[in-house]
């Protein structure tokens, strides 16, 4: 199993940013996917952005692209998420996850991840 803990959540004002972490134990960090996925009162949980582990390959929904990077530090056991010009609309508690079975950065559903951080509120001010 993979132990996933999420930080950098806060209060910004529209337009600033936020640099999200999320650091793992347990179990080698190197051979599968990370994703953050983010949940709004009341609406569904949606993915935001995946990396791989082995190329790089990365995943952002069109809704983040050109604003959010992600990146991974393995010798550091941590993927962050830049998240930059920040609107209203990405208010919601962000979560990292982990799909232990595939290294595919890609658009995946929720339940092909099965470990998960407890979450990191994110409020954006208009």
């Amino acid at each position: 199993q993979v132990q996933l803990v999420e930080s950098g959540g806060g209060l910004v004002q529209a337009g600033g940013s936020l640099r999200l972490s999320c650091a793992a134990s347990g179990r080698t960090f190197s051979n599968y996917a990370i994703a953050w996925f983010r949940q709004a009162p009341g609406k569904e949980r949606e993915g935001v952005s995946a990396i791989s582990s082995s190329d790089g390959t990365k995943y952002y929904a069109n809704s983040v692209k050109g604003r959010f990077t992600i990146s991974r530090d393995n010798a550091k056991n941590t993927v962050f998420l830049q998240m930059n010009s920040l609107k209203p609309e990405d208010t919601a508690v962000y979560y990292c996850a982990a799909d232990l079975d595939s290294d595919y950065a890609e658009d995946k559903p929720i339940y092909e991840y099965e470990s998960w951080g407890q979450g990191t509120q994110v409020t954006v001010s208009s």
